[in-house]
């Protein structure tokens, strides 16, 4: 892999950044906002994100390798296990911990951030790495002195950390976040090639598109029994098109029929959100094919969520 012609600057750095927190605090949202470009998928319903993801931020003073974590939640099984996982793998390899708190919540009921933080309050309380915490989401009240109990709970809790309140949403503070950032990351140099954002391929890319689109069209449980599996990937360089079959799995055969809709109306919205979407990912023309599938339970199929990690990095570039 080629470095960036920048890595050679004098005290360069570059680190690897995990963002933790707790559901629906706004991790995703904040790395696209930092990076300035889309790489992982936003809804409003917690628990969206389920594998690490990987964004990377280049300028002439540092790179940052920046990882999407799940959120931390008290779930019970595989899947929750899965994602659990993908958390503290993170955070063993970051540099830099990033905790990402939804200020708007906890100015409501500060009794929650404990209860919320209590796994990764502990493992990271004695920790020596930089530990930034950026209270997200203080557009969402104009009084900015209500935030004062927050911040010195969270100043009790993590006396080592620094705190840095943020919007993700209207960029409040980011610029800044990322200067703290790059400065508390190890001098070294760059690992990616400048104009690389991120590390995930494009048919994984395209899948989480997809599931985002699942996601904003379905209500209540049903998201959670959702999977995408893209089956195959063909590029057709002689019309500029790329191919893309994708299966919908499903975890109940109820699900199958509120995905489909009224005469396959559900489906037909979700592929061509999707489509779009991919058009631009891939910068050409796209033929997405779904099809949906009933597979029960596999939120606790081991095999079939190793089978769906292994499929989330390959192909397609």
């Amino acid at each position: 892999m080629s470095e960036s012609p920048r890595s050679g600057a004098a005290e360069y750095r570059c680190g690897w950044v995990a963002l933790a927190g707790p559901p629906n605090a706004g991790k995703s949202t904040l790395l696209n906002a930092l990076l300035g470009q889309k790489v992982t998928i936003v809804t409003p319903k917690p628990q969206t994100t389920r594998n690490q993801i990987v964004g990377i931020f280049t300028d002439a003073e540092a790179q940052i390798i920046f990882m999407d974590t799940p959120g931390m939640a008290q779930l019970r099984g595989r899947l929750s296990k899965s994602m659990t996982q993908a958390v503290w793998q993170s955070l063993n390899q970051a540099d830099v911990v990033l905790l990402v708190l939804d200020a708007h919540l906890y100015i409501r009921h500060p009794e929650f951030l404990e209860r919320d933080l209590a796994p990764l309050g502990a493992a990271i309380a004695g920790d020596e790495r930089p530990i930034i915490i950026a209270p997200n989401k203080v557009d969402l009240f104009a009084d900015k002195s209500r935030m004062l109990p927050l911040l010195t709970r969270a100043h009790e809790l993590w006396p080592r950390a620094e705190i840095f309140p943020i919007s993700a949403q209207s960029g409040d503070g980011l610029g800044e976040l990322r200067a703290l950032i790059e400065s508390r990351l190890p001098v070294g140099p760059a690992q990616f090639p400048e104009d690389q954002i991120s590390t995930a391929s494009l048919r994984f890319m395209a899948a989480e598109i997809i599931r985002e689109k699942l996601f904003l069209s379905l209500h209540q449980e049903v998201p959670y029994g959702v999977a995408v599996d893209v089956e195959s990937w063909q590029e057709d360089p002689e019309r500029g098109l790329t191919v893309i079959h994708a299966v919908i799995y499903v975890a109940r055969p109820m699900y199958k029929a509120m995905v489909i809709g009224k005469g396959g109306s559900g489906i037909k919205k979700i592929g061509s959100e999707a489509r779009r979407e991919i058009r631009e990912l891939v910068g050409g023309k796209v033929h997405l094919e779904l099809w949906v599938k009933v597979r029960e339970n596999w939120t606790e199929d081991p095999a079939f969520l190793r089978e769906l990690e292994q499929s989330s990095g390959g192909g397609g570039e």
